[in-house]
């Protein structure tokens, strides 16, 4: 099982849309490093869900239910989408400062490559959010 990342802006499709919907698509990057990492998505693959340019924090977990194909959204065939649903809303939002001043988390992909929309992270890195977002005093502890 791989482990990864995406972004949305809550404005164009928030986490709560997404609980409601039960399952989307996940069009609209039109970045070669993104789409790449699209295309390595697996079922079952575990993906943190995260709000971006308003919010700024991890606020839920989502996971792979169909491998990559055509973006419907558009006829260029170099771009396509994955279906996510969701699996967990975290009790706590893991926010983008917590995340950088955890020294357990300066390697992660959010930090090294904060504009990518979707992009791959390591298991311990995903274990470590996920654990921040269930239990906020965790935070605290290890800071």
């Amino acid at each position: 099982m791989n482990y990864w990342l995406v972004k949305s802006e809550p404005f164009k499709y928030s986490w709560e849309e997404f609980l409601r919907d039960g399952w989307t698509y996940w069009d609209g990057v039109r970045n070669y490093q993104a789409r790449n990492n699209l295309k390595s998505m697996k079922k079952g693959d575990r993906v943190l869900f995260y709000h971006s340019n308003k919010g700024l924090e991890v606020v839920g977990i989502s996971e792979v239910i169909r491998e990559y194909y055509q973006d419907p959204t558009t006829e260029d065939e170099r771009w396509v989408v994955v279906d996510l649903k969701p699996v967990e809303t975290l009790e706590n939002k893991v926010s983008l400062k917590q995340i950088k001043s955890d020294e357990r988390l300066k390697d992660i992909a959010l930090i090294r490559q904060s504009r990518l929309s979707v992009m791959k992270i390591e298991k311990k890195h995903f274990d470590m959010i996920v654990e921040l977002g269930r239990n906020a005093s965790e935070f605290v502890k290890n800071r």
